[in-house]
């Protein structure tokens, strides 16, 4: 069955033990998952479905076993593909109790076997996670301060939207240094913030992935060289790419339609700054659209590989980087 994303908070999900999240805002789904976690009060236990697929018979029998002190069990399977429709009906064929699965995937076509099956069955929850609009990131930047009764100006949130780059997980980041520094203060200036969310670092991430779309090599590699990212910042690092690759995706989009390429930029929300624009029209000369849709794929599994590689994720990153900086657009 279906519940958009926006139904979870009022839906007693307590009632199911099986749900499907699919869509590209990770940010939302991992609240709506830690949630889950919270409600039902386990430990969460997470594989990707490539360590499954090989060794299916492993996976079940760890379904299957508990130990003395375990009631239920909770598994988040990550990177979940049409390739998981067949442990799914197999779990529900044996109809093995007390546990909770969570299937979290990327984008799922209309036609995906997986994405039918979970929108079909009542039993079943389904829920497709779209990316955050300017709007809705600004709104939980509000609550935020709401919250903390926290009085800000209207340019506060959007320097924090701003800085965010579209994604609630860089939103969340962002809250997390303000509410640090407001644990003994009630008040805080756009200077504080400009300061907490305007480190050196970020503005290195930020100028890193948008010259590698300009393929500007030189840049490239002098923030590399000037850099000591850190293994950690990785995931940053590939995330920010996505956002950017998305919203070159959407640019390209725009410009479909036969819109100007001049007021595409002018009216792209989350604003485009002046800055930035130049950068923005070299990244849109160089990639065709097929090359901006083969690269989020690409970011997706580099991603993935930097996560099952950690302690390798700095020469995975620069790999990828300057591969990325020598295609040339068709």
């Amino acid at each position: 069955m279906i519940i958009k994303s926006f139904e979870l908070n009022r839906t007693s999900l307590e009632k199911y033990n099986f749900f499907l999240f699919y869509g590209e805002n990770n940010g939302y789904k991992e609240e709506i998952i830690q949630k889950i976690v919270q409600k039902i009060k386990i430990e969460k236990i997470t594989y990707f479905e490539n360590e499954i697929l090989p060794s299916s018979e492993v996976f079940f029998n760890s379904l299957t076993s508990k130990s003395f002190f375990e009631t239920e069990k909770l598994i988040v399977v990550n990177k979940v593909t049409d390739k998981f429709k067949n442990i799914i009906d197999e779990i529900l064929e044996k109809n093995i109790k007390d546990i909770t699965i969570i299937l979290d995937a990327d984008e799922l076509s209309k036609k995906s076997k997986l994405r039918n099956f979970f929108e079909k069955e009542k039993s079943l929850v389904c829920t497709p996670f779209y990316q955050d609009n300017y709007q809705t990131l600004a709104r939980l930047a509000s609550d935020f301060f709401q919250k903390k009764q926290v009085s800000v100006s209207r340019e506060i949130i959007n320097l924090i939207v701003e800085r965010s780059n579209g994604s609630r997980q860089h939103l969340n980041n962002e809250i997390f240094k303000i509410d640090n520094y407001l644990l003994d203060k009630k008040k805080i200036t756009l200077d504080v913030v400009q300061k907490l969310t305007n480190l050196s670092e970020n503005y290195n991430v930020t100028e890193l992935v948008d010259n590698c779309l300009a393929k500007n090599k030189n840049k490239i590699n002098k923030i590399m060289n000037e850099n000591n990212f850190s293994n950690d910042e990785t995931i940053m690092i590939i995330r920010t790419f996505l956002s950017k690759t998305k919203r070159l995706y959407l640019i390209k989009k725009e410009l479909e339609k036969g819109i100007n390429l001049e007021n595409v930029i002018i009216n792209f929300k989350p604003p485009i700054f002046w800055k930035d624009k130049e950068l923005v029209k070299q990244q849109v000369k160089l990639w065709s659209y097929e090359n901006i849709q083969n690269l989020i794929t690409e970011i997706s599994d580099t991603e993935f590989n930097i996560k099952k590689n950690i302690a390798n994720s700095l020469n995975i990153l620069q790999d990828f980087i300057y591969t990325q900086s020598e295609i040339v657009s068709n």
